[in-house]
Order: C-alpha cells, then structure tokens, then sequence
C-alpha cells in the first residue's frame, strides 16, 4: 500500500450528508437531498460511492443498557506473542466480547468486554480468561459511564475537501478521481 497525497475524495456535501446520517442511519435519500439543497439521485450516488470505499457503513447499534449488559469493563492482557493471532480469533468470536485490539508481535491485547452483572464480570475474570492458554497476565479497569462511543464520533470539517494524506491502493486511485468528478 502506497501512502499518497491526495486531493480528499470527500467533499463538503458527503459532509452535510454524513451528518444527517449520523443523526439518523435511516433518514431516506429524499429528505436529505431536500435539506442539503441537491437532487435524490446525487445523495443516492454519494452514499453509494461512501460506502464502496470504506469511508462509512450504515448499520444497526444495539444499545447495550437496552438489554441489561450495565458492566462495561476495559480488560488489558499481555499474552504469549505466539498464540496472539489464536487468541484474537478467540476473544472475537465471544460475545460478551465488544472490543478487540492488539499490535501484532507486541504480546498485548486490549479487549471491552459487556455483561449483566458484577458476578458475570467476575465469572470472566478469575475463571475464563485465566483458563485460556497463553494469557499470562490481566489487568482492568471499570468502566462506570461511557460518555462517548465510538460510534458517536465524526470526522471535523476540515477533513472535507482538503489536501489529506490517504492511503491508496493505487487500483483505488480511479475510484477516489471518479468520486471527485462527480
């Protein structure tokens, strides 16, 4: 992958329609192309060419609170560097799992992990995850309130049809140019 600098395929539109978006992931093409000012088919084509490229999906959150997962914990493990690429597929694949990061080779595997109660919490802490082989240390924190998730963040504005650092597949180049043109 070849880091290029690049006119931003983005522009102030595909912002004014992001944050309707954002608002409301099921708000129709008609009532945004109103409130921004442009026809139906423009909106339908910029949120088209968003999705294609990564830049956004339009998905369902479920609201954990909704269904009575109140422990949000921050779990910090450091792991056999070994077994991380085994222990990632793991821990993504089990449900009260939210959060899955790590750096390859680090030996370290941040996870969050929701569930209903203090003794599910505890469950997981002192029986699951010392059970799994190649964990060798935990460390965590409470989470008492999320104040913001991450799927309330944005890009500013400023990151709307500017000179951006990007990286490019160089097959994608024709993709963001078209995108630009449109």
């Amino acid at each position: 992958m070849a880091d290029k600098t690049i006119s931003s395929p983005f522009d102030s539109l595909d912002f004014a329609i992001i944050q309707r978006l954002h608002r409301d992931g099921r708000l129709p093409a008609t009532k945004i192309a109103r409130s921004v000012g442009v026809d139906e088919r423009t909106v339908r084509n910029r949120i088209n060419r968003m999705v294609k490229l990564g830049a956004i999906r339009i998905v369902a959150i479920a609201e954990p609170l909704a269904f009575n997962y109140d422990t949000a914990t921050d779990i910090f493990l450091k792991v056999e560097t070994e077994r991380e690429a085994e222990l990632v597929d793991l821990f993504l694949n089990m449900r009260h799992v939210s959060y899955v990061a790590y750096g390859p080779g680090s030996g370290e595997i941040s996870l969050e992990v929701r569930l209903k109660n203090h003794a599910g919490l505890r469950e997981f802490l002192v029986h699951t995850l010392p059970s799994i082989p190649g964990v060798k240390d935990i460390s965590y924190t409470m989470v008492p309130q999320i104040l913001k998730n991450i799927d309330e963040w944005l890009p500013g504005e400023e990151d709307f049809s500017s000179e951006t650092p990007l990286p490019v597949e160089m097959d994608q180049l024709d993709e963001v140019a078209q995108g630009q043109r449109e």
